[in-house]
């Protein structure tokens, strides 16, 4: 097994994110991977959680990536966070992502939940499945 591409895994879908038309023009800048200091905006994305599963084989090191991408908001229904969801599953299904190290081989929505949290707050957590090899 290879945990080697997870911070490369990570860092392409955060890229590919802050550069998709479709998810800036619903939440600008703000996706991140650690939370800023300070009051969060009302709309956000995070990025972080995954599970990691062995893929080698005999040709080399490799592994599947549950990653989760969440889009939060403090609006009192889901609408605007489901949008923001639409526009990320648009943007990471079949994504063809450079990576730092290794290779992508295929990036596909797995699936999601929506629910409410303490405080008032919506999230819709989408669960993405990244197949990677260590090159």
């Amino acid at each position: 097994m290879s945990y080697a591409n997870s911070a490369a895994l990570q860092a392409a879908v955060y890229q590919h994110l802050l550069a998709d038309v479709a998810v800036y023009a619903q939440v600008g800048s703000n996706i991140f991977d650690s939370f800023p200091s300070g009051e969060l905006p009302a709309l956000y994305v995070t990025l972080g959680s995954e599970k990691v599963r062995d893929a080698s084989d005999v040709s080399g090191s490799g592994a599947w990536h549950d990653l989760i991408v969440a889009v939060v908001t403090d609006q009192s229904g889901f609408h605007a966070a489901k949008e923001v969801g639409v526009a990320i599953s648009d943007a990471l299904h079949d994504a063809d992502l450079t990576l730092s190290r290794g290779r992508l081989v295929s990036m596909r929505f797995s699936r999601a939940q929506a629910r409410r949290q303490s405080g008032g707050l919506r999230r819709v957590e989408m669960t993405f499945r990244a197949r990677v090899e260590d090159a």
